[in-house]
């Protein structure tokens, strides 16, 4: 049936993304997106419900009882598109460079292939989800509204350009990091570079954590979870002979270990405190706490490797764990689940990454993706 559905309704997925890639929404202001896939799940014969706020919907399908979830995350990012699309972006320094507008439209299309099936062998939750791309991420909103209630394991692709059209890749464990941001201003009364000893040399206290956060993380941590400290921007005085008086510091903590996780904000506290004591400059940390790792429960996964076997015998990749963050964690801390890579790669040119100006992808693996979420569905028991 599901086979039936996309022959003839391939036209309209690809419709539904390439309307969506044209009219792209940033986080939170996702109302038109909402309403769009809001009137197709209506057209379909299904009940969504609103989230007060306008951005966001859930949706049920089929019998009660405990229900698989299936999510996906609806905002573009603040960024320019470059791809030259005839139906690329038409809002200015916004666009969906991240495949959202695919996650979305595949969504759209299991729910309207399941919504024709007579006797579903178990319950759905849709979960289509404002603002991933912000922290904590609109995640943490549909959890407070209840969309994991009554639901016993929750899934999600995401698109991957590194994999082949056709081909999806899963792992048990983690499969996104945590990703944390760590703001550090500093300030000192100031001086003359010829008599540093005469105050607080910022430009040096601000080298000191530069280096020496990164190397004590590295030191305090177990390298088996994948942590990493890494400054992104840094910024302090202007004159060549004179030692600043305020200074900062942003950049970002990763790990893939949900135990390391909660250690990490109190050793940065820690670690930034002994360096910059000798020092004598005084400073401000703001720590500021994002996503979890996404952890894929082993059961889980082997019911997501099952729905991509069954599209074929080479259809199931292996894939490594990403740096990225990840919003989808915050259901994986009500109900087990898991997210799989959906190869977007057409095989042949240059593998462009996410989040770039000039990303696209190929439309074939919008059915495949429909394919494996109606899998998921069918084989449960």
């Amino acid at each position: 049936m599901v086979d039936a559905w996309l022959r003839e309704n391939a036209d309209d997925l690809i419709g539904w993304r390439r309307h969506l890639h044209t009219n792209p929404e940033l986080s939170r202001t996702e109302f038109a997106t909402t309403e769009f896939v809001e009137s197709w799940l209506v057209k379909a014969g299904l009940e969504p419900r609103k989230l007060p706020t306008g951005t966001g919907l859930l949706c049920d399908i089929g019998p009660d009882g405990p229900r698989i979830g299936l999510r996906a995350d609806m905002d573009a990012l603040p960024l320019q598109e470059y791809t030259g699309l005839p139906f690329a972006s038409t809002v200015p320094g916004v666009s969906h460079a991240c495949g959202h507008d695919a996650h979305t439209a595949i969504l759209l299309g299991a729910a309207s292939a399941l919504a024709e099936v007579p006797h579903l062998p178990v319950g759905v939750r849709l979960v289509f989800q404002h603002a991933e791309e912000v922290m904590p991420g609109g995640a943490i909103d549909m959890v407070a509204v209840g969309a994991m209630e009554g639901v016993s394991r929750t899934f999600a692709l995401h698109c991957d350009p590194r994999l082949e059209a056709g081909r999806v890749g899963v792992r048990v464990g983690a499969i996104t990091s945590a990703a944390d941001t760590v703001e550090l201003v500093l300030d000192s009364p100031g001086g003359h570079t010829s008599r540093p000893h005469l105050t607080s040399d910022l430009v040096y206290a601000i080298g000191t954590v530069i280096t020496g956060l990164p190397g004590l993380l590295s030191r305090r941590i177990d390298p088996r979870t994948s942590t990493v400290m890494v400054w992104g921007a840094v910024s302090a005085g202007k004159a060549p002979n004179a030692i600043p008086q305020t200074g900062m510091l942003t950049g970002t903590v990763r790990t893939g270990d949900h135990a390391t996780w909660s250690l990490l904000e109190p050793m940065v506290r820690e670690i930034v405190d002994g360096l910059l004591a000798p020092t004598g400059v005084r400073y401000q940390l703001n720590y500021k706490r994002g996503v979890p790792p996404v952890v894929n429960e082993e059961q889980a996964t082997r019911m997501l490797e099952d729905a991509i076997r069954a599209l074929g015998p080479d259809a199931l990749a292996d894939t490594p764990q990403s740096g990225g963050g990840e919003d989808f964690s915050w259901y994986l801390e009500q109900v087990p689940g898991a997210m799989a890579r959906l190869g977007v790669w057409s095989g042949h040119g240059e593998q462009l990454d996410l989040h770039q100006p000039t990303f696209d992808l190929d439309e074939r693996a919008l059915a495949v993706g429909v394919r494996v979420l109606t899998n998921l569905v069918l084989n449960a028991s």
